[in-house]
């Protein structure tokens, strides 16, 4: 099959039905299945859905989620969107120079999302030279060879932004940081920058380290498990396994929630028999219907009900020897978690003091407690604030560093945190940057770099003009698209490292190249052999991953080998850096990072390992890399969102037949949404106070200070039970309405679970 564009975009034809009370289940394997089969052959969906996270097989390039041990996993251990994913990499579908030649940038501009990405896999490299229309192919020395110069005559180093995705994998990741550090820049922002940049924010101030601290038998283990502000049954249905295997231990889990959700409610696992056959496993004991940003009060007021039991039980009910050997400031924290008013928490919350209450017994009632989380609580304003607070909580009773206890950020991408890991931020501290200088022989920067807003604010700016994509659709996957757009248009070259056609690829600069990369499923051979590849998940574990299919074209490189010959066309030899000996073989990068980055001693040995290593975290032994020696309570003032009358509060997400900015059908059948994307879920309360009916048509509008009006056209209104005061509606269709200076307190993370919008009659209808 080639990219011939005879794909045509699913129809737009809302229908809804009733929002499902369970998820997974047969109809999961069924619509995995059917996706996997439209892609490629039986044979090879049959080889990535057996190898798909196996000890030495593909890791999927979908979420983060841990496997469990090598031994104790299913033969079919991924979920539906997994193999979704991984073979919607494993197309069949192919995009060649005739593509290209057919489709000017301005008409694949038009085109959908979805239309982009069901065209295949990018087969050889392409420029789109200053002027042109069309992109035409070029060599890889060529290409190399324009970008290094665009480098190279850059006024200065910090004129270039290395913007890196989760996909990419440890090896190449580490030698990016390296090549970007050595051309004399920090400036490397990732898409942590704009999903859990609050949780490293806010753990590494209070714990010291910016990472969770549970394992998959601590998830079992647990009492009392919080999903707080994610949805598993659609962004990582895997933990629904876990959470099943907790409540089977004897375990509650408590969600916390803007909107029901089905995998949330019960759970029919795939892989038994139960799950096809019975009724499947209720998942939460307690469902929190909060409002949107409520999440901090909810979390102050449990503090407060902590507080006075401990007075009137003295010695019974918080963790004295925790809190007097490990931690600091609590006097503080008691003081001020005192003055927080019931009247604030429930105006906030939504919730009623019954509710908060029953919450609170089964707190009590639980030895060990975790608190999970994701981008319902990360991408508020007060989103850093929130996390501290919940760390407040888990300290105050000693549920920091001991089984089935502690903070768990649940990553929605594959290796975004092993990418953190290997150097892969604008702000590493100074003692990486000296282990790798001495490492390579060289001097890296020490002022702090750009993050992802920055980065497009500099390029609007005029302030960056190279622009280099590992991975990823950044167009697609950042704030305010329209200023975003214009920001990337304004580049002298913008370049992309891509496995498929996306958005990205027709906002460009310009010159614009399309780098194409062999993907997770595509066996890896280079001048030694045959390579694999690490990543880390959000638990910390760290295991090889192989590619098992031919690659999809044999023009393609490697990340490591695109980023390894980019760095020698742009630095010649200096620093003597080793490149062409880390592309013929990986096992060499992998030296490098044992000598540079903690825990990562003997690597090569230990990640030889089924199921590879753990890396340690200090937390869990009882040391907090703070810089008192001590874990952090602190004092967060109470905050909530500010709805002007006649306003929601939008929040966007992920649809369930959704990848992040990839969608493979207009559907959300957990939610009852079909054949439609523009719609906007909407509590009926709030429907009928601003006078709008179940089906209207809408435009959503942002209302922001700076006087920009940002505008998203032609929503169907779909009467929803959201909590009163919000709406929610899919991404990327709606990052327009998120203003590039609404970002989180501290950690500059976009406010897209916190968009402040106004419903308007749509213009469709003018």
């Amino acid at each position: 099959m080639s990219g011939s564009g005879v794909v045509e975009d699913p129809s737009d034809d809302l229908k809804v039905t009733p929002p499902k009370t369970w998820a997974t289940g047969l109809p999961a394997v069924t619509h995995a299945l059917e996706y996997s089969l439209s892609q490629t052959s039986p044979r090879r969906t049959a080889l990535t859905l057996l190898n798909i996270n196996q000890p030495k097989g593909i890791d999927c390039p979908g979420c983060a989620w841990p496997e469990p041990a090598p031994g104790k996993r299913h033969m079919n251990e991924y979920c539906e969107n997994g193999a979704k994913h991984i073979n919607d990499e494993a197309t069949s579908r192919r995009v060649t120079r005739d593509f290209f030649r057919e489709h000017s940038i301005a008409e694949l501009d038009g085109m959908s999302d979805y239309w982009l990405n069901q065209q295949g896999r990018l087969t050889e490299p392409m420029v789109k030279r200053p002027g042109a229309t069309h992109y035409e192919p070029i060599g890889w020395d060529e290409a190399f060879g324009l970008l290094a110069a665009e480098l190279k005559r850059l006024d200065s180093p910090d004129e270039a932004l290395f913007y890196v995705s989760g996909r990419l994998n440890n090896e190449a990741a580490f030698l990016l940081q390296l090549f970007a550090r050595a051309f004399g820049t920090n400036n490397l922002p990732d898409c942590s920058n704009m999903c859990h940049e609050s949780s490293g924010s806010g753990l590494g101030e209070t714990l010291g380290i910016g990472k969770g601290s549970v394992s998959l038998d601590d998830i079992h283990d647990s009492d009392l498990i919080f999903v707080v502000g994610q949805n598993p049954g659609t962004n990582h249905p895997r933990m629904l396994s876990a959470l099943e295997e907790t409540k089977r231990n004897g375990g509650q889990v408590v969600a916390v929630n803007t909107l029901p959700e089905a995998g949330l409610m019960r759970f029919k696992h795939p892989q038994k028999a139960r799950g096809i056959l019975g009724r499947g496993t209720p998942i939460a004991d307690q469902f929190l219907h909060i409002r949107a940003g409520g999440d901090l009060a909810l979390f102050q007021a449990l503090n407060r009900l902590l507080l006075e039991a401990e007075d009137t039980a003295p010695g019974t009910v918080l963790d004295h020897d925790f809190i007097r050997t490990h931690s600091t400031g609590f006097e503080e924290f008691t003081e001020h978690a005192r003055k927080v008013s019931w009247d604030d928490i429930l105006a906030a919350t939504g919730l009623d003091r019954g509710e908060i209450q029953a919450l609170f017994e089964r707190v009590l009632a639980s030895k060990k407690i975790i608190v999970c989380w994701a981008m319902g609580v990360t991408q508020h304003k007060h989103g850093v604030p929130t996390i501290r607070e919940i760390v407040n909580f888990l300290m105050a009773r000693g549920n920091i560093g001991r089984p089935g206890a502690g903070v768990c950020p649940v990553r929605g991408h594959s290796n975004v945190q092993g990418d953190r890991t290997m150097g892969v931020w604008e702000r590493m501290p100074q003692a990486f940057l000296d282990s790798l200088g001495r490492e390579f022989g060289f001097t890296p920067p020490a002022h702090h770099g750009l993050d992802a807003v920055d980065s497009i604010r500099a390029m609007h700016e005029g302030r960056a003009k190279v622009f280099l994509g590992v991975a990823g659709n950044f167009v697609r996957a950042t704030p305010d698209s329209e200023v975003t757009e214009e920001a990337m248009r304004r580049c002298r070259l913008t370049a992309h490292v891509s496995t498929k056609l996306n958005r990205s690829h027709t906002v460009c600069g310009d010159t614009a190249l399309i780098l194409p990369t062999l993907g997770r499923s595509d066996r890896d051979v280079q001048a030694t052999g045959e390579q694999f590849v690490t990543v880390e998940d959000s638990m910390s574990e760290v295991h090889a991953s192989r590619g098992k299919l031919p690659p999809a074209s044999p023009h393609l490189l490697s990340e490591v080998a695109i980023v390894g010959r980019l760095a020698r066309a742009t630095l010649g030899d200096e620093p003597a850096v080793p490149w062409e000996e880390f592309e013929a073989d990986y096992g060499t990068v992998r030296d490098r990072i044992a000598r540079v980055v903690p825990g990562f001693e003997d690597f090569n040995a230990r990640v030889a390992a089924p199921g590879g290593f753990k890396l340690p975290n200090p937390v869990n032994s009882g040391v907090f890399p703070t810089p008192s020696g001590k874990a952090v309570f602190t004092c967060n003032a109470f905050t909530m969102p500010d709805v002007p009358k006649g306003h929601l509060l939008l929040q966007t997400l992920r649809s369930h037949d959704q990848w992040n900015t990839v969608w493979y059908a207009a559907n959300d059948r957990y939610r009852g949404i079909h054949n439609a994307r523009r719609v906007v879920m909407v509590n009926p309360d709030d429907l009928a106070e601003l006078g709008l009916a179940d089906r209207d048509l809408v435009d959503l509008v942002g209302v922001w200070h700076d006087g920009r009006e940002r505008r998203a056209e032609g929503f169907r209104v779909v009467s929803y039970p959201a909590s009163r005061g919000s709406a929610a509606a899919y991404y990327p269709e709606t990052n327009v309405l998120v203003p590039l200076d609404s970002v989180a307190d501290i950690s500059n993370c976009p406010t897209s679970k916190g968009v402040l919008v106004r419903l308007e009659p749509s213009r469709a209808t003018a």
